[in-house]
Formats: C-alpha cells, structure tokens, sequence
C-alpha cells in the first residue's frame, strides 16, 4: 500500500452559514459514492451557531434563535448531537473526509487521534493545549481541545459522521476574536435554561497574545502533513460537488 495523502482544498468563498455546514455532508457523500478521495477541506466560517436536536426540542429554542440572530449569528440546527456551539471569522473549521469500506471500525480511536493531533499542532503555535471535557464548557464533549492551566477554556471541538464506506471528522478551532462567542452562547445557554461556565469559552490568542488565523493555519497543517503527505488541491473542484437534499436545517426565528 502506498502512502497516504491529503488533497487539501482552502475553502475562500463560502456557501453562507447554512451552506458551508451542508457541505461537508455533500462532500461525504461523494466520497461514499467514489467522486471524491481522502481530503481536508478548511475554511473561515460565517458567524454561526450550530445547535444540537436536543436543544431544537427545548420551549426556549426560538428565543435562543432569535437572540443570535440579534447578535449577528446565524441560528442552524445540524444533524448531529450534542449542544449548540458557536464560531465565526476568527475560527477554522477542518473538514477531513476519507472513503473506507469498513468506516465505524476505527471511529472512537479517530476522536482520540485527531484530538491529540489539534492539541499538538496549537502546542506547536506556542499554546498550552491538552484534551479533554473540562467543567461547564459548552457542548461538552470527552474530546475537547482546551487551553490553559489554571483557568482552562475550550479551543477545539469536534464532530464525526460515519456512513458505509466514508467517514467525516469535523473540527473548529477557536483562534481569535473570543468576545463575541461568550456573547451568543451566554445568551443561547440562558435562553435554553442550560447550565455552563461562560469562562470555559475562550481563543487560542487569549493564551498565546498574537496568535493569528494564518499562524495556526500553518501550525495545523504541519500536524496533518504528519499524518499523511499533503496535496494542495484546487478548491474549485468542491465547488462542484452537491448532494440531493437537505440535512441541515436554517431557523426561520427572527431578530427581535
């Protein structure tokens, strides 16, 4: 077998909030389906807040809705679990998709590997960066990415998507810009009547003073160039790749 590689595809222009989110999907059906090979996708996100189903089930999901919407984020429900979690410009989302004809037998070691692998590469950009849930972070996950030693905040987290024959590992590093996010999620978690720290959401920049987008960007994929060999791709290629469908769900709540 011969080594693995990556074509890496930088996402420039987005698809909108909605758009961006939808396309992994897309993307992993077209892996499924044989028209795409193993590939990192990443991209600077839109001002989101991506909500689990559980939280669209709660009675103060319209208002927390609609209080995004009133700080500028667009409210999204997405398809898979967990709690609503927010980002925007000063963050990267790093969608890695592979086809893989048995994709489940190697799901739980994929959370474990690729979170040591995003703590490695913020340790690298000079960050102090382990894994693990840590008390009150919003949409607590075993796997999180946090920052700190004392205080510590959540700069990774991380989502996975596996169907017959592919598999998609999303990730969102928070790199800049933290104020606006405690804003939103403070404002979310209250709505839903969710417990959580605000102190718990935090940036990279917040640890590492100057720490920018394009020097984490460099420092991540120099993480993933040690995973496999790296393939710069052109990303109008995505551009191409649609799926029938809709699996993620825009809110029609307005601002108030």
């Amino acid at each position: 077998m011969g080594a693995r590689v990556l074509d890496v595809y930088r996402q420039e222009k987005s698809f909108g909030a909605a758009g961006d989110l939808q396309h992994a999907l897309d993307l992993l059906s077209a892996a499924r389906g044989g028209q795409l090979g193993p590939s990192l996708r990443i991209y600077q996100p839109r001002p989101t807040v991506a909500f689990g189903q559980r939280d669209a089930r709660l009675p103060g999901f319209p208002d927390a809705a609609a209080a995004c919407r009133d700080l500028g984020f667009e409210p999204l429900v997405r398809k898979a679990g967990g709690r609503a979690a927010a980002y925007h410009e000063g963050c990267l989302v790093l969608d890695h998709i592979e086809p893989e004809a048995d994709a489940v037998r190697h799901s739980l070691a994929r959370f474990a590997d690729f979170a040591q692998l995003l703590a490695g590469a913020l340790q690298h950009a000079g960050v102090p960066a382990g894994v693990g849930e840590i008390p009150g972070e919003y949409c607590p996950g075993e796997y999180s990415v946090h920052g700190g030693t004392e205080a510590r905040v959540k700069l990774v987290g991380t989502a996975q998507r596996v169907v017959s024959g592919a598999w998609l590992f999303s990730s969102v590093v928070v790199i800049e810009d933290s104020a606006p996010l405690r804003g939103v999620l403070t404002a979310v978690y209250d709505a839903l009547g969710l417990d959580w720290d605000p102190s718990t959401a935090g940036a990279a920049e917040d640890l590492r003073p100057g720490l920018t987008v394009a020097v984490a960007e460099a420092s991540l994929l120099a993480a993933y160039g040690r995973y496999a060999a790296l393939r710069t791709a052109d990303p109008r290629h995505l551009e191409r790749i649609t799926a029938p469908g809709t699996t993620v769900f825009p809110t029609a709540a307005p601002a108030r």
